[in-house]
Parts: structure tokens; sequence; C-alpha cells
């Protein structure tokens, strides 16, 4: 890792997104990313920039599962999630649109969800979301595209 403050002006706002997207809420979302940067400035081992989004990733996501398996039980993501800029024309049009996309995520086990975010919001590669998700390349695949067939048939009701 060369620099901390580098690195985290250049991934923070994707580890927050992704956290967003995983738990639906905000505050854990900053917790999340904040921890998960913690943690790499505390790791003993070097972070390799080749693998540095998908390691930073990986932590934010188990973080999350912990955070599930220490509440022993799942929350619903919020209905809409605001939008911090729009106005108000470009928000009423949007926020039909960003429930039902929210909605269809819901649907999704957790492990697809995450995987289609890694490839479609962060676009990590499939071997780097093998490695995040801790299967092989051709699992990541079938994962991301599943969840879009899911993703795409959920839409459509």
């Amino acid at each position: 890792m060369t620099d901390f403050e580098q690195l985290y002006e250049h991934h923070a706002r994707d580890v927050y997104r992704f956290a967003l997207y995983l738990s639906g809420d905000r505050a854990v979302a900053e917790d999340i990313t904040s921890e998960t940067f913690v943690r790499v400035w505390t790791a003993p081992a070097r972070v390799e920039l080749a693998t540095v989004r998908a390691y930073l990733l990986t932590i934010a996501r188990n973080l999350y599962l912990h955070g599930l398996r220490r509440q022993r039980r799942r929350t619903e993501m919020p209905e809409a999630l605001p939008d911090p800029a729009p106005g108000p024309h470009e928000e009423a049009a949007g926020r039909e649109e960003m429930e039902l996309v929210m909605a269809a995520l819901r649907q999704l086990p957790e492990v697809d969800r995450a995987a289609l975010l890694m490839r479609a919001e962060d676009g990590l590669s499939y071997a780097e979301i093998a490695v995040a998700l801790g299967v092989s390349e051709a699992a990541a695949k079938v994962k991301v595209h599943r969840a879009r067939l899911k993703l795409a048939c959920l839409r459509r009701i």
C-alpha cells in the first residue's frame, strides 16, 4: 500500500456505495466503510494494488455479514433511499424506478446481490468477484448471470 490517504480518497465512495446497497442503511454503510479502512490501516500484511478494490469490498461484505450474524435476524431495507441532489422533477421520475429496483434487489439472496453489485456497480472482474465471495470464477459468472435474470423477472412483475 503506497499512501493510505490516497487509497481512502480513491476507494471510499465505492466501499460506501457497496455497503449502502448491501445494508440499505446509511449509518450502517458509514460504519462499514470506516471499519473497512481501519482494518486496512491496521493490517499487518501489505495490500497488493492489483487486488485492493476486491480486498476492500471483501472486508466490507464480511463486516456486513458479521453484523447480520450479530443481529440474528435480517432487517428489511427501507422502501426508498432518498437521492441527495435531484430536483423535484427528477426525484418524482426517479423515485418509482428506484423503489422497483430496490424491492427487486431485496428479493435476491445476499450472495447473489453481492455478486451482482460487485460486477455492475463496482466493475470487478469475475476473477475478483470469485475471490471476494470464495467461489470459483465459473460460479461467480453463474451467480451474476442468474441474479441479472432474477432481477429482470422481478422488475417485470
